[in-house]
């Protein structure tokens, strides 16, 4: 079969997951632009919503054997779009936070090599609990810290609340277990390992200068979770 044929046909036998995650990430990105525009919400909640639920393309991937050349390539779509983004403001949802950051494009980077890592392993479970762990333990520990944050401490410099760190611990042990669990089953590794990886990615979080938490963590996260599994099987 020639390579272009081949190219074709790949293309037309993927384009209903595509389209269904075009869709998807069509209406978080209306979603969060019509929170921004029509409402007075504030900035960084509709980033969080942009946030969180673009982290959820990793389940698409996984579910609809999406190529990982897919991934990959819409990975560095993405992370062009975001660099574009901190110049022209045509995404004021994802980037209006009033400080400076790039973890848009970090997080976009991350999914890209997670997809590239393991899906060349096919235990796409892990590159789901690394980018899974971010989406909702840093969105969710960013939500309650900014709005119920009472008792604060600071970690080079930034400060950090323990209500939003311990939202972030419970929101990643919660994350890890739920795939773990649907993958492993109810086994003494799963909670072991779910424990350690939102121990790791609450300290990981901690340290979010210029947004480099939505690399560290995403990629700390899988990592621990992969190496663990093969320590302690």
């Amino acid at each position: 079969m020639s390579e272009p044929l081949f190219w074709v046909e790949s293309l037309s036998s993927l384009w209903f997951p595509l389209s269904l995650v075009i869709l998807y990430l069509g209406l978080i990105l209306v979603l969060a632009e019509g929170l921004n525009r029509l409402t007075n919400t504030n900035g960084e909640l509709t980033r969080k919503v942009v946030h969180i639920g673009a982290g959820h393309v990793i389940l698409f991937a996984w579910w609809l054997n999406i190529p990982a050349w897919i991934g990959i390539g819409a990975s560095a779509i993405a992370c062009c779009i975001a660099l574009l983004s901190y110049a022209v403001p045509i995404l004021p949802s994802i980037n209006s936070v009033g400080r400076k950051s790039l973890g848009t494009f970090f997080y976009a980077i991350s999914i890209g090599i997670l997809i590239g890592w393991f899906w060349t392993l096919n235990q796409p479970q892990y590159a789901a609990i690394g980018i899974l762990v971010m989406a909702w333990g840093d969105g969710l520990a960013g939500i309650i810290g900014q709005n119920f944050g009472k008792h604060t401490y600071q970690v080079f410099g930034m400060t950090k609340s323990w209500e939003g760190s311990l939202t972030m611990t419970g929101a990643s042990f919660l994350v890890t277990s739920l795939i773990l669990l649907a993958v492993d089953g109810n086994i003494w590794q799963t909670w072991l390992t779910s424990l350690a990886v939102a121990v790791v990615a609450t300290g990981l979080e901690s340290f979010s200068k210029l947004g480099v938490d939505n690399f560290t963590v995403p990629i700390g996260s899988a990592a621990l979770a992969f190496s663990l599994s093969q320590f302690l099987s």
